[in-house]
């Protein structure tokens, strides 16, 4: 469903993508892994056309997103934001519909509402949910109701941006499984940027390695652990000495 062919970005003397070649097929969930600074999140800004590359192809089913129209591409996409991104001033069924309450396809705010009570209902949280602050709201809560805004359009893509980021253990498992039964549920296409292997084994069908700049190993998940790639075993078991080198 959608293809990376040699896509670059620099940004001043920093070049972060040095030529990016990835497909992401449909219906499958792609995770990206890779350390802090490596280029995942520009990639993902790439693909939505927030960050425009300086050179290479990204196309979606064969059209070239440069030249696709925007509000039907982005129409296309939902999103999980690492850090949430609840609007603090908006209830929290305001913040599942905000996408429904908006744009073209606007909806009456009852349906809209009856829409994102649901959608909440599928994330594990009750009807009186709807009508909170996020600031009311656990850390896991918060992002079970991102996650609910990200499915509220049904949306063919879904994008998670280190979906654990500041979760416990307990919760983190809980956000992982969940990911994992919605996407297989929507037959959504996914694609997860993260370097939390928990997640990784769980919401996976292939994984993607970023380092320098490039896709140093791409595979199916099962072969993760098998696989003899220096950059993969070193990252997957948090070994300090590699080619991976660290910052002191």
């Amino acid at each position: 469903m959608i293809t990376l062919s040699g896509v670059t970005k620099t940004f001043g003397a920093n070049r972060v993508l040095r030529g990016i070649d990835l497909t992401i097929p449909s219906g499958e969930s792609m995770v990206i892994i890779g350390g802090s600074g490596t280029g995942k999140s520009v990639l993902l800004k790439c693909i939505l056309g927030l960050v425009h590359p300086d050179a290479g192809t990204i196309s979606l089913d064969g059209q070239d997103v440069a030249t696709a129209d925007r509000d039907a591409f982005l129409a296309r996409f939902g999103m999980l934001f690492q850090g949430g991104a609840l609007f603090d001033s908006l209830r929290v069924w305001e913040n599942v519909a905000f996408r429904l309450l908006r744009g073209a396809t606007k909806l009456p705010k009852a349906e809209a509402r009856a829409i994102a009570i649901e959608k909440l209902r599928r994330v594990g949280l009750k009807p009186e949910t709807a009508d909170m602050f996020p600031a009311e709201l656990s850390g896991g809560m918060q992002k079970r109701v991102g996650l609910a805004r990200a499915i509220a359009a049904e949306p063919e893509i879904i994008f998670f941006d280190e979906p654990t980021t500041g979760l416990d253990p307990i919760m983190a498992g809980v956000i992982n499984e969940l990911i994992r039964e919605i996407v297989v549920e929507m037959g959504a296409t996914a694609m997860t940027i993260t370097h939390d292997m928990s997640s990784v084994r769980a919401i996976a069908d292939r994984v993607a390695m970023l380092h320098d700049g490039v896709i140093q190993w791409t595979g199916p998940v099962a072969d993760l652990d098998s696989t003899s790639d220096p950059y993969v075993q070193q990252f997957i078991h948090g070994r300090a000495h590699g080619p991976i080198e660290s910052v002191r």
